[in-house]
């Protein structure tokens, strides 16, 4: 067990950066591999073991289905016994304790990911969906422990700088190792080993970075600690302890108003950033490279602003800095609405390109790889939907696609392995099309997501735009938001959308690095040391519950009118909850807790 330190103590640096530098750590899970690397990798290994879906309790799921349910499980099982492991956790000298035995699940689970390959083939897909799920129940149960800390490591007026610190940590640290992986990955043109050290180094770099936690940072002391339950006393404490809390709400009034308007922002701030990718490719049609930078240019923008927004913070106070962030965070989902890619000008820009050759006398084609979409995995059964399979079926003779005989589906094939063992670009020369062929197809893409452009020959200029293109805007809610801005500020600055989207995840970064630091500042202010695990339990509940219902209101909002619709939505809960911090009297919550210090510590 680790030393005790003295209650209401001045911050110990080295205890400080210790803190840290958990951060630092377990961010290459969040940012190499949840949100980089492993969904890709777990989606490939789905698709060789069983095709396009498999059968799980009678129904028949996707890979896509499969994996969210996994990653919402995890964190609503954490959500649920988060309150009761802090109710102990303040009852005994345990927190340093459950943080390394939650790390060594965490870390470990992520450092397992790289067996995979070593299984058989129809297990792979199952191993890394188990080790992803244990690795985020650690992940998310140490964050409660760990955020539990934040109250003990200095006075009040040292949360902002510790709290933002530890976040800077966070963003640098996991940018850091992304980069590495990122640059392996494109060297070796995706190889899986390189997949594999992804994986396994994220782990080590977690548990690396988390020993200097646990030999900088001494367990907090506890005033008059009980003696160690059984399983049955300890559920029976918690559930007591919990049904005590919630009925102290008018005693911390300003706590629990706080908590409330945590779950609306947190709720808002959580959807965007992990949906933000999904945005970006399917709406605004922007390319894996495009994102890959941009991921990037968040971890290394929010860093710094973090430490800015300390300075700010100590200037006018953690509740105006906070909320200026959170007004910040709206500004930036109504400026996402106006993001829309350029319309296309050249026939070099449009996806499927059919260009007459003179010589041969035949139309060849071939496909702009660096903005094609995969086709759709999943089969449509809907006859209002338009089907990506049935149809590249229909037209392979004009398309470059092939059966991938794994799921026995179409797919666009951008190369071709030439004589000498090299790649070279597929071009498929389509021999004595008639002109009513070529018309048709192209007349067949008018409810898809794809663009097709013919050169030369009687066919010349050509062209059509599926009307779920990124391009295609006017048949959605709030598309005279974007058609507007194109027209008068990207399309006259030149700015493509890959670049919008650049600047976008710059400025997500930027408010990145003040929201999550401060929020988690100020809950550390208001709250009294002595139940400080107990009430971040609830903490950590609020944020995983919230972490379930953006996503609902975002697709339920998207399926029943559209994307940019859906992002409307988040950002009114973003504004609900900036509006409640009004309610919130950061003097008084400190007050509240200092006197059930106080009272806990037997001063009054």
């Amino acid at each position: 067990m680790s030393g005790t330190i003295e209650l209401d103590r001045e911050s110990d640096p080295q205890a400080v950066r210790g803190y840290a530098f958990y951060d630092w750590g377990k961010s290459a899970f969040e940012t190499s591999v949840t949100t980089a690397i492993l969904p890709v990798w777990f989606g490939v290994l789905f698709l060789e073991a069983n095709g396009l879906t498999t059968t799980i309790l009678g129904k028949s799921m996707s890979s896509d289905a499969i994996w969210s349910f996994a990653v919402a499980g995890a964190a609503l099982l954490v959500a649920l016994v988060s309150p009761s492991l802090g109710v102990i956790a303040d009852r005994r000298a345990i927190k340093i304790w459950w943080l390394k035995i939650l790390t060594y699940v965490g870390a470990g689970s992520t450092f397992l990911l790289f067996a995979a390959p070593f299984l058989p083939i129809s297990t792979q897909w199952i191993w890394l969906m188990v080790m992803f799920v244990l690795a985020n129940i650690g992940l998310n149960g140490a964050g409660v422990f760990y955020n539990a800390l934040l109250p003990h490591m200095g006075k009040d007026d040292e949360m902002d700088r510790i709290s933002n610190l530890a976040f800077a940590y966070g963003y640098f640290g996991g940018g850091v190792l992304l980069v590495i992986h990122l640059a392996l990955l494109t060297m070796t043109d995706f190889a899986e080993w390189a997949t594999q050290f992804a994986m396994a180094s994220s782990g080590l770099w977690w548990y690396g970075f988390a020993f200097l936690t646990f030999k900088w940072v001494p367990e907090p002391p506890i005033e008059n600690e009980m003696e160690s339950l059984g399983i049955r006393e300890s559920a029976s404490l918690a559930f007591s302890e919990i049904k005590k809390t919630i009925s102290e709400r008018n005693k911390f009034r300003t706590l629990f108003i706080y908590m409330v308007a945590y779950f609306f922002f947190i709720d808002g701030i959580n959807t965007v950033t992990a949906l933000g990718g999904i945005f970006g490719t399917i709406v605004l049609g922007i390319t894996a490279f495009d994102l890959m930078i941009t991921i990037v240019a968040i971890q290394f923008v929010a860093a710094p602003s973090a430490i800015l927004f300390t300075r700010l913070a100590k200037k006018i106070g953690t509740k105006k800095a906070l909320t200026m962030s959170l007004v910040g965070w709206v500004v930036l989902c109504f400026a996402a609405l106006s993001f829309a890619p350029l319309e296309l000008e050249s026939h070099d820009e449009y996806q499927i390109q059919f260009d007459w050759d003179e010589e041969q006398n035949v139309y060849t084609v071939q496909m702009a790889d660096d903005n094609v979409p995969q086709l759709a995995q999943k089969l449509q059964y809907d006859e209002s939907e338009f089907n990506e399979q049935a149809w590249a079926r229909k037209w392979s003779r004009f398309l470059p696609v092939e059966i991938d005989h794994r799921s026995d589906t179409m797919k666009w094939t951008f190369y071709e392995t030439n004589s000498d063992g090299e790649d070279v670009t597929y071009i498929m020369a389509i021999q004595n099309p008639s002109v009513s062929d070529i018309t048709a197809l192209l007349s067949s893409m008018d409810e898809s997501r794809f663009s097709a452009s013919i050169s030369g020959g009687s066919l010349d200029s050509s062209s059509n735009i599926g009307v779920d293109h990124p391009t295609s805007l006017g048949d959605g809610k709030l598309d005279a938001i974007p058609e507007v801005a194109r027209d008068k500020v990207w399309q006259p600055l030149g700015l493509a959308v890959g670049f919008q989207f650049l600047l976008l995840g710059c400025a997500m970064g930027t408010l990145l690095g003040g929201s999550q630091g401060l929020a988690r500042s100020m809950f550390g202010q208001i709250v009294p040391e002595t139940r400080s695990a107990e009430f971040f339990g609830f903490f950590g509940f609020f944020g995983k519950v919230a972490a379930l219902i953006g996503p609902l209101l975002y697709g339920t909002l998207t399926i029943m009118y559209d994307s940019r619709v859906g992002i409307l939505s988040i950002s009114v809960l973003i504004l609900i909850g900036a509006v409640m911090m009004r309610l919130v009297d950061i003097d008084q919550g400190r007050l509240d807790a200092q006197e059930e210090d106080a009272r806990n510590r037997g001063l009054v």
